[in-house]
């Protein structure tokens, strides 16, 4: 499965960050990236898009018109808010327009690839069949939901730095150090053992300790899988 992406950004520096987040992922593809209302519906008018990440503040309209043009054309675009956008009544009307989720600038790679993956595994509960039962449905729109974590983590982790360690973990072949975690989640060195001290603490990860070179053993951090 590959999501085509379609990048609403008016300002150049976000928009090139965001277009190489998205490439850091296999399951995506930016398909263009829009400065503007404009040019973001002469893209949706003429390629195939799956997937709108938004910013609601546009030279030339607000993100919450092009949603409102989108739901028009009846064509089934979902979207992430990708904004600094705070206003209570834009959320509220974002959320009546079908925005499947809302990520506040500033944020980091981190917390950026935790949304793209709840969006994937979203995308593929939906295609996975037909006809859907309650549980289905659950998963559906649980997908889009951060973990259940956030009631138990320490004060200053967040739920989606934490599914990104946590993926980040489950998809390695060998066991990784906090310094090669943080390397691939974009974040520090301290902030990535935090994170992995605490999986470790759930039981979700196991320490072991890595020998070799001069320098002194590393501690390095396996998912555990049931």
């Amino acid at each position: 499965m590959t999501i085509r992406v379609l990048i609403v950004e008016d300002e150049a520096i976000a928009a090139q960050a965001h277009k190489t987040y998205v490439g850091r992922m296999p399951e995506f593809e930016v398909v263009a990236v829009a400065e503007s209302f404009q040019e973001a519906a002469r893209v949706l008018g003429s390629q195939p898009v799956d997937l709108v990440l938004l910013d609601m503040h546009l030279p030339d309209g607000h993100g919450l018109d092009l949603l409102r043009q989108l739901r028009a054309t009846g064509r089934p675009y979902d979207v992430i808010a990708v904004t600094s956008a705070r206003d209570v009544d834009v959320v509220r009307q974002s959320v009546s327009q079908g925005v499947v989720a809302y990520l506040l600038k500033p944020f980091t790679f981190a917390m950026f690839e935790a949304k793209l993956r709840q969006y994937a595994a979203f995308r593929r509960t939906l295609e996975a069949g037909e006809s859907i039962d309650q549980r289905g449905v659950d998963a559906v729109f649980g997908a889009m939901r951060p973990a259940p974590d956030d009631e138990r983590l320490p004060k200053g982790l967040s739920a989606e730095t934490l599914e990104a360690v946590r993926t980040t973990l489950d998809e390695a072949d060998d066991g990784l150090t906090a310094g090669e975690v943080a390397e691939l989640i974009g974040s520090s060195r301290v902030t990535a053992r935090r994170y992995l001290e605490h999986l470790a603490d759930l039981g979700q990860s196991a320490r072991a300790t890595r020998y070799g070179g001069t320098g002194r053993p590393h501690v390095e951090y396996r998912a555990v899988r049931s």
